[in-house]
Parts: structure tokens; C-alpha cells; sequence
């Protein structure tokens, strides 16, 4: 089917970047190239139109040569968005067929920049915004070629006339009063700077009246500066449009992966990745008097669920269970699935009564809900929770205790580095080989205690927690719910009533396996 002008639509143009073929977008790029010839071409005609008004501005010599070969390309392009294009019928072809529309249009325009008087508007637009559009929809490979290749082209026309070549120019000389024996860009931007003076001239106490205004609009440099006007200004428009529809598609899609990569699609609620990293801030910003809980819950008997009434009623306990859980909670609560039928909250600056309480109520919630299948069958599901609480003088404790180990590793850096320096100066003094080694030690030795240096002053004054702290958080708190589940499930367990016999809390929260 070939491309047409309802395919420029807002919602089209959304799609076409990641969800069109080749061919579909190599033809829109076509489709692209026809409307701008097509404005071209209407150029023409209205120049040879009003010929006897603007036929003195413009060389009508060249003119009518190079209305045929805008002919020429509109009749190529239109047929490149046919129902007979090559595009969609010879898809094997299709790079082929992208390198000639390419190479064609580079060429084209190479041409319509030189005639229309060097337009640097006309040029820009062209070389870059023709360039990244081009580069949205065919083969970027070919594009940046047609890029490189404008950029010679650019510094070729520059250089060339100061060597003798004249280049054809639509655009026709009015001034006449100094002699004009060789073309060069320097006579032709003088000429240009002459017409502008000429056209200010015809104001009034610098001011536009209407009777100015068509002396004005019948003047030379008007009119060239409207045509340059007329052939950029639409296409930049257009391409600017293109591209705040990329970014609107690349804004979508960056939120729609952050919301497959924060939340879990089953029960909406957050990822086990995303809590934790929810959880590791809210600790880090905690104050130094307030309480840190954590409930780890497990739904019982999950096993038996889906082996009874199948997965889908399975997936269906999940969901509801999640909604239960978002329902009971206030939203400074963090709730996420930690996996399977885990589910993690988070509860900053609560307490341990607060949080046990808050525990037994969701056990009781969860406890009364009525699941009803597609089999008309309703029953009863309980779930088991791990509590712990992490106290405000318990966390100063493992921060200080922290504060000392990185002390502590400064210190047996510092030790080592001496030790290697000594030995350094002694191994100096058996020989100058010797001293190149001693010396390379001792400047490793220095670099790497710089930098545990640097390190350990940075933990010190930021006075962060272990950095798997979440980690040994939520272990505790999964000793008590596996407490809970020995004790026959359905209950509530606090994992600081379990440790409040042993006689170093820290050592639990820090002890390395």
C-alpha cells in the first residue's frame, strides 16, 4: 500500500520509528522529499507568472532549465510513494532504492542551495535537519555519506570562484553601478548589502507606512529573502515537528520502563529491586531518634493453592492479597513483592509496638478475606510475619562500630605503607636496581593507602551504615518468619524478642558469614 498524506497524522508518526518496516519508512521519507519538490515546483511557477514584476530579480535564462529539473524530480519521488514504487514491490532491492533516493536529493539540493543564492537558512536546514531526518527512516549508513559528502560540497563552492570558475546563479544583479568583471562571493555579498541599502532606503523617518510597503515588497532583497524564507522555514517547521514526536516516543518509552522495572506486573506493586533501593533511602535519611521496622510476610500454604485450584487462581490470591496490603498501609509504607508469596513493608520511623502492631492487623485482614474462584469455590488463605525493628541507639551503635573498623583499616594502611617505606630505604641503600623496585613498591604503597584513606574519611563523616544493611535487615526479619511457620503458621513473630536473649545485638547485624 503506498504512503499518503494520512499517514502524516500525529498518531502514525508516533509509531513509525519502532513499529513501521523499511519500506514503509523509506516511502514516507519519499513522500517527505515530494512535498518539499512539490513547493519548489509552485516557486517556479510563480516566478514565471509574475514575470513581468519579478523577472528582473530573476535570471529567467536558468530558470526554466532548472523548473525542469524540478519536474523531473517531482515526477521520480511521486513515483517512488506510487502504488508501483520499487520501494514496496522490489523489497530485496530496497537499500538499492534508499541509496539512489538518497544520492538523487543530496544532489537536488546541492543545486537548489547553489542557484538560490547560497542561503546560509536554506543551507542549514538542509544539510542538518535534512540529515537527522533522514536518519530516522532509512538506512543511517547512507545519510551520513550524503552528509560528508554536502560538507565538501560546501567547502568546494566556497573556494572555487576566488580561482576563476563562475558558478550559475538565479538570482540577477540589479546594481550595475561599479563594474561586476569577475563572480565572487565577496562581490556578490557587497551587491547584496547594496540592495538592502537601497530597500531601507524607501523608509520614512525609519518607519513602514502602506505606501512604502509595496515599493518594499516589489524590491529585490525582499524578495529573496522571502523565497529563502518560503523554502526553509516550512521544512524546519516540519522537521522540528518530527522530532518532538521522537521525544515524546522516547519519553513514553522510558516511562513505560521504568514502570516494568519498578513495579511488579502481577500485583502492581513495587519490584524486589526497586523496594530495596526505596528502602536503603529511607534508612540513609532516617533521624538519629527515630526507628527503622521491617515485616517480611508469607502466605501459607501457597504451594497447596496452586496445586489445588491451578495457577491463574493462584495469581489471582497474589493480586488480592497485594491490594489488601496497599489498602492497609499509609503511602510513606513501602510494600513490594520480595518473591513468590513474599512481600516486604517497610515502615519508616516506627516503632516496634507500631510495627507489631500493624502486623497483626494486616495477619487479621488478610485472614478474613473470602477468595472466590471461577469454579464457584471460595475459601481462606493465612499468612506468617517476621518483625524487626532496628532502634535509633542500636543503629548509632553499628554506625560507630562502623566509624571504628574503617578507623581501623586506615590504621594497618598506614602501618603497611611505613613498613614498606622502611623496607624501601633499606633495599635503597644495596644498589640503584634495588631502589628502582623499593621505589615502585613504595609509591604503590602510597596510591593505595591515598586512597583508603580518602574512603574512610568519606564513610566517617557521612557516617553510612554497612552497605548491605537492607540485606541483613531483612535476614533477621526472615528468622522470625520462619519462627512463625514452626510455630504452625498464621502468627506474628518479633525478631527482637528472639535476640533479646543474646548479649551482642550488634554482632548479629554485623557478623560476617
Amino acid at each position: 500500500m503506498a504512503v499518503s498524506i494520512s499517514h502524516l497524522g500525529y498518531r502514525k508518526l508516533s509509531r513509525v520509528i519502532f513499529e513501521w518496516q523499511a519500506a514503509d519508512r523509506a516511502s514516507l521519507l519519499a513522500l517527505f522529499v515530494l512535498i518539499e519538490v512539490t513547493s519548489h515546483w509552485l516557486w517556479c511557477a510563480f516566478v514565471w507568472w509574475r514575470q513581468d514584476l519579478y523577472g528582473s530579480y530573476v535570471d529567467m535564462g536558468l530558470l526554466y532549465p532548472l523548473w525542469t529539473g524540478v519536474t523531473l524530480m517531482l515526477v521520480f519521488f511521486f513515483w517512488m510513494v506510487s502504488r508501483t514504487s520499487p520501494i514496496r514491490t522490489d523489497t530485496s532491492s530496497l537499500y538499492k532504492w534508499q541509496a539512489v533516493m538518497i544520492t538523487l536529493y543530496s544532489l537536488y539540493i546541492a543545486v537548489v542551495i547553489l542557484v538560490m543564492g547560497h542561503s546560509s537558512l536554506v543551507a542549514g536546514v538542509s544539510l542538518v535537519g535534512g540529515a537527522m531526518l533522514g536518519m530516522m527512516l532509512i538506512r543511517r549508513r547512507y545519510v551520513w555519506k550524503a552528509f560528508l559528502a554536502h560538507i565538501a560540497l560546501i567547502f568546494l563552492v566556497t573556494l572555487i570562484p576566488y580561482f576563476g570558475f563562475t558558478i550559475p546563479n538565479l538570482r540577477q544583479m540589479t546594481i550595475t553601478s561599479f563594474p561586476l568583471d569577475t563572480y565572487s562571493y565577496l562581490t556578490f555579498s557587497e551587491t547584496a548589502a547594496i540592495e538592502n541599502a537601497i530597500s531601507a532606503a524607501i523608509f520614512q523617518n525609519g518607519t513602514l507606512s502602506w505606501d512604502t510597503f509595496n515599493q518594499l515588497r516589489s524590491s529585490s532583497a525582499f524578495f529573496w529573502r522571502t523565497t529563502h524564507i518560503y523554502m526553509a522555514l516550512p521544512k524546519a517547521i516540519f522537521i522540528i515537528y518530527m522530532f518532538r514526536t521522537l521525544l515524546l516516543i522516547l519519553d513514553n518509552s522510558k516511562a513505560e520502563i521504568m514502570q516494568y522495572a519498578n513495579q511488579d506486573e502481577l500485583t502492581q506493586l513495587k519490584s524486589r529491586r526497586y523496594g530495596l533501593t526505596q528502602m536503603q533511602q529511607a534508612l540513609l535519611a532516617m533521624d538519629d531518634k527515630q526507628d527503622f521496622s521491617v515485616v517480611l510476610l508469607d502466605l501459607d500454604w501457597f504451594k497447596n493453592i496452586n496445586d489445588n485450584y491451578g495457577h491463574d487462581v493462584g495469581d489471582q490470591v497474589l493480586s488480592e492479597v497485594a491490594q489488601t496490603l496497599l489498602k492497609s498501609l499509609s503511602e510513606e509504607m513501602i510494600v513490594s513483592r520480595y518473591g513468590g508469596e513474599e512481600f516486604l513493608i517497610v515502615l519508616p520511623d516506627t516503632t516496634h509496638e507500631g510495627a507489631m502492631t500493624i502486623a497483626k492487623q494486616l495477619r487479621k485482614d488478610i485472614a478474613q478475606q473470602v477468595i472466590k474462584s471461577d469454579d464457584n469455590v471460595d475459601f481462606y488463605i493465612t499468612a506468617s510475619l517476621g518483625v524487626y525493628t532496628l532502634t535509633h541507639e542500636e543503629r548509632a551503635r553499628i554506625q560507630n562500630e562502623y566509624k571504628a573498623l574503617a578507623l581501623e583499616e586506615n590504621t594497618q594502611a598506614l602501618t603497611e605503607a611505613r613498613k614498606n617505606r622502611r623496607q624501601g630505604e633499606r633495599r635503597q641503600e644495596r644498589g640503584s636496581h634495588s631502589s628502582n623496585q623499593a621505589g615502585a613498591q613504595q609509591t604503590h604503597a602510597q596510591k593505595r593507602i591515598s586512597q583508603r584513606r580518602k574512603r574512610a574519611a568519606k564513610e566517617i563523616v557521612q557516617a553510612q551504615l554497612p552497605s548491605d544493611i537492607c540485606q541483613r535487615l531483612i535476614c533477621i526479619a526472615d528468622k522470625a518468619l520462619y519462627e512463625a511457620k514452626d510455630r504452625g503458621r498464621n502468627q506474628v513473630v518479633s525478631a527482637n524478642h528472639m535476640l533479646a536473649a543474646e548479649t551482642d545485638k550488634i554482632a548479629v547485624l554485623y557478623a560476617t558469614s
